[in-house]
């Protein structure tokens, strides 16, 4: 017997939020070892101990994460677009402004906080709409050409 209704769909959803996160999230310490690696060649004198690298690791980690399984908000039809929006970038800015105090990439200061939220809120809306629009454009074209191999038929 099929299952149908919110709980089925939920589990669906928390299922491919899950299998994206750990698909990409093993991106996040890359991205960890190459910033690492380009603050050393520039000339900084890093003082790293072992448990610098490891929580950095971890928490790259944990955002790759939690930043590809977000996209999932995006897949449930039932939402409105602002509401998926809303969880997808909430999201994605938690773990992003923990890792970031955690380890003290940036000083817990209330004039950076807002600082970071502010550009991260405005480069998120600037990359999330041009996908939006790309996508819609597309669609609409996609939709113009298969109308017009339908009436040609």
């Amino acid at each position: 017997m099929l299952r149908q209704g919110w709980g089925y769909n939920m589990n669906y959803y928390v299922k491919e939020f899950l299998k994206r996160g750990l698909m990409f999230s093993g991106f996040g310490p890359i991205i960890a070892g190459i910033v690492y690696l380009s603050i050393e060649k520039s000339g900084v004198d890093l003082k790293l101990t072992g448990f610098n690298v490891f929580l950095a690791i971890i928490t790259t980690y944990v955002i790759a994460f939690v930043e590809a399984g977000s996209s999932v908000f995006n897949q449930i039809d039932s939402w409105p677009k602002a509401k998926s929006l809303f969880f997808q970038m909430t999201s994605i800015y938690v773990v992003y402004i923990g890792g970031y105090l955690i380890n003290n990439w940036i000083p817990f200061k209330l004039e950076v906080i807002i600082i970071f939220t502010c550009v991260f809120v405005v480069t998120y809306l600037t990359i999330w709409l041009t996908v939006y629009f790309i996508n819609k454009k597309t669609s609409k074209k996609l939709n113009e050409k298969l109308n017009n191999e339908l009436e040609h038929e």
